[in-house]
């Protein structure tokens, strides 16, 4: 079982559950939208509530064949400890119960058992935080929209200083943004804080900054609710709640299905970028997309919705490595990523000024003590959180190489891919550091227990400077 749907599967159940059966089928050609016709005010008209609730989630990417002697992409690498910073970023806060998690293992470790059903891991002790991570490599070419970098954005206050060699690239890109209808001064996680470190002096305006300058931090919503976001009695055991105003579901259009994945928020200086899992927004045929935080089915549009924002020529501004498109899901599975940029609701209120954002944190490293997962199931009424640690993983299998964060957290199934991974999460910002998404290996994993991240590094921090730039004006 994957985390989305094959695409025939996937259309034939749009004909049954869509109000009135099947949408009509666009023509060949016609995919590509209208630049000047995607509004919120159109995007809600279009994402009622019946289509939303009715939404599949997005179907599994069709295979891409790839010639023989073509290498899959390089993955940036780390030390499966945590860095100093890591370590620090990943206490517990107080009340919350120690992570535990089973170690990685082979890919058919986590294949049905004999008789056809998951075969559940039993969870073991964390590791001892100690050692620091390699530096990440660069690797090869860069987004898939081709934007040159833009130059690294300056620190927000009370963001953590970024490390100045690079054999300890943890890096924070953007913090959690606080809701409302304006902006506010980004809040500091209350999570303690690393030990102290050498500090890199920020880029010159209008020069790209190497991968350890710091990036925006985490901004909180003003809208949060008071009290804990959830108690879990046992680490990594899944259960529903209310949601956090920073993640929710990105829906678009594709064929003649509707269909979605969980997405979130993450900050920028545009405060209007996206992040979610690359097979979520792959395609040619993806059209009218538009991310709706914190849904819930009985309060589906609590921000209004905001739409996915279009170029010139009618596409819709997602940025994916290139590779991921021309190499595929399976070859290129550790570059599964994408930032989208969407533009104000109806109200006029910027994404981030309205629910906040979680900080991007690249160069960290695979395991971490304690972090949060986030996704929004196909068939549950509401979102669904877990705590545990992650670990590395590893895939033996040549077709899908590379190494990827694991998390074992129950009931993780299909809708749930792109959810993010979020260290020190804040119960009072309801924001915390993303590092990493559901997908990667076999688009995010086989079975609904067990979920996969691509590793964030060099690679994913370029494709982030390519959004922003590309979102800069928009």
């Amino acid at each position: 079982m994957r985390r989305t749907l094959t695409l025939a599967a996937a259309t034939a159940a749009a004909a049954l559950l869509l109000p009135g059966g099947p949408l009509p089928v666009v023509a060949t050609g016609s995919a590509r939208a209208t630049p000047s016709l995607w509004t919120a005010r159109e995007a809600a008209a279009f994402w009622t509530p019946e289509r939303m609730a009715a939404a599949l989630p997005v179907p599994d990417p069709v295979p891409v064949p790839v010639p023989d002697g073509v290498p899959a992409p390089v993955p940036d690498t780390a030390a499966d400890a945590p860095t100093t910073g890591a370590a620090a970023s990943d206490g517990a806060a107080p009340g919350t119960p120690a992570a535990a998690a089973s170690p990685p293992g082979a890919p058919t470790a986590n294949g049905p058992a004999a008789d056809g059903r998951p075969t559940p891991a039993a969870p073991t002790p964390a590791p001892a935080a100690v050692g620091t991570p390699a530096a990440g490599a660069a690797a090869g070419t860069g987004p898939a929209q081709g934007v040159a970098a833009p130059p690294a954005p300056s620190a927000a206050p009370g963001s953590p200083a970024a490390p100045a060699s690079p054999a300890t690239p943890v890096t924070p890109v953007a913090s959690p943004t606080t809701p409302g209808d304006a902006a506010a001064a980004p809040v500091a996680p209350s999570a303690p804080v690393p030990p102290a470190t050498p500090t890199v002096t920020p880029a010159p305006a209008g020069t790209p900054g190497p991968a350890t300058d710091p990036l925006p931090s985490p901004t909180a919503p003003t809208r949060a609710p008071a009290g804990p976001v959830v108690a879990p009695a046992t680490a990594g055991v899944g259960q529903d709640f209310d949601g956090v105003p920073a993640v929710g579901r990105m829906y678009v259009m594709k064929g003649a299905g509707a269909y979605f994945c969980t997405a979130s928020v993450v900050s920028s200086p545009g405060r209007n970028l996206v992040l979610s899992a690359g097979h979520c927004l792959l395609g040619s045929d993806t059209r009218q997309v538009a991310f709706v935080p914190h849904y819930t089915r009985a309060k589906p549009r609590p921000y209004g919705l905001f739409p996915v924002l279009r170029d010139s020529a009618g596409r819709s501004k997602v940025w994916i490595d290139q590779r991921y498109k021309t190499q595929g899901a399976e070859k290129a599975a550790t570059l599964d990523v994408a930032f989208a940029a969407v533009g104000p609701n109806a109200a006029g209120s910027e994404l981030e000024n309205a629910v906040g954002g979680n900080r991007l944190l690249t160069g960290s490293t695979f395991t971490h003590a304690k972090v949060t997962l986030i996704g929004h199931p196909a068939s549950a009424a509401r979102p669904r959180v877990c705590v545990n640690r992650t670990t590395k993983f590893t895939s033996t299998d040549p077709k899908s190489p590379g190494s990827f964060l694991r998390i074992d957290c129950t009931g993780f199934p299909g809708g749930t891919s792109g959810g993010p991974f979020i260290t020190r999460f804040d119960d009072r910002t309801r924001t915390g550091d993303v590092v990493g998404v559901i997908g990667g290996w076999k688009t995010g994993g086989p079975t609904a227990d067990t979920s996969y991240s691509p590793y964030f590094g060099a690679e994913i921090r370029k494709l982030y400077q390519a959004a922003v730039a590309g979102a800069k004006g928009a």
